[in-house]
């Protein structure tokens, strides 16, 4: 995946016709944590900002993290 601005992330979803909210619902995140992302409110470095960043495209997926790898505990 490349990674994106957050200003071409919103005109793509504007051109797509989605919504953020819509999407942090289909992923099971808050639209609030998601428009923190997005607004440069979260800095993104851990947990659940750096996962909506990655997932939206926002910052690259990190190399030793793999979709099929269990969480460890």
């Amino acid at each position: 995946m490349m990674v994106t601005t957050p200003d071409e992330l919103r005109k793509q979803f504007d051109s797509e016709g989605k919504t953020f909210a819509e999407w942090a619902a289909s992923n099971g995140f808050e639209p609030q944590d998601v428009y923190k992302v997005l607004n440069g409110q979260a800095k993104c470095k851990r947990g659940k900002g750096h996962k909506i960043a990655v997932l939206l495209g926002l910052k690259a997926k990190p190399k030793d993290e793999s979709d099929d790898t269990p969480p460890v505990q």
